[in-house]
């Protein structure tokens, strides 16, 4: 019984190896940093200020598309920024990006801005010089495998200009703060090839992986904290482990190679 047991769970932890191989192979790209843009809004005098967002862009060093210019997925919308005070915002989109310098974000603004003051709903008139795209300064340094969100502070309050001919301008004030949202693991087994691993924290399995063919793994999306990395040896019944991996918020811990067999 408690050989079958044994290889039943052999087979089950192969099963995740390929499946982990595969994920860890089309989507998770070590070499990538997540990003997600979220807006919010500090509360304004106006009843509602709607903004119609048609394209949100980031501008990463790294790449050489159009001048670096990297668009997020995202489906263009009329959004009421006073839905998103008080600690209320709201996903744009995210994207993955090679590691290393984000300057820009650019919001690509439409013609359906409007402002309701004194329940009279008002058009929101865009300067000619914004109609190209609202450019926030990011100054971020991404790091591979670490997702970050970047909160768009839209200010409603000092976004809309009243002219003295009763007309409203929109000329948006946006402030850009961005957090790192988690850590992760990497490293590598030795000798190279797919070994099912587990990632402990105390006695509960957080997720299991496996490292590629290559013998490398990557673990992203952790909560600070110490873990603890199980590595089924592939053609035994013994288990190699590495207690007392520090996980910290922004970084990735690198545990080197991971000696699993012969």
């Amino acid at each position: 019984m408690n050989s079958e047991f044994k290889r039943m769970k052999k087979l089950f932890l192969f099963s995740v190896a390929l499946m982990s191989l595969f994920l860890f192979s089309c989507e998770d790209d070590p070499k990538n940093a997540r990003i997600e843009v979220w807006l919010t809004d500090l509360p304004g005098d106006y009843q509602q200020v709607n903004v119609d967002i048609e394209a949100v862009e980031v501008h990463s060093s790294e790449m050489d598309d159009d001048k670096g210019w990297q668009s997020v997925p995202f489906t263009p919308n009329v959004y009421n920024l006073l839905d998103f005070t008080n600690g209320n915002d709201t996903l744009l989109g995210s994207l993955d990006l090679p590691g290393g310098r984000i300057s820009q974000i650019r919001l690509k603004l439409g013609d359906e801005n409007t402002v309701m003051d004194d329940s009279v709903l008002h058009d929101l008139v865009t300067p000619s010089g914004q109609q190209s795209g609202v450019k926030i300064q990011i100054n971020q340094v991404l790091v591979e495998g670490i997702t970050y969100k970047i909160l768009l502070d839209f200010e409603a309050g000092k976004s809309v200009v009243k002219t003295g001919s009763d007309k409203y301008l929109l000329k948006p004030v946006i402030r850009a703060m961005t957090t790192a949202q988690d850590g992760a693991i990497k490293g590598s087994v030795i000798p190279p090839g797919i070994v099912a691993i587990s990632l402990m924290a105390g006695d509960s399995t957080v997720t299991t992986t496996s490292s590629n063919e290559g013998g490398d793994f990557l673990i992203r999306g952790l909560d600070p904290g110490i873990y603890k990395l199980v590595f089924d040896v592939p053609d035994d019944t013994t288990f190699v482990e590495k207690p007392d991996v520090n996980v910290e918020l922004g970084a990735i811990t690198d545990v080197g190679e991971i000696q699993v067999g012969q």
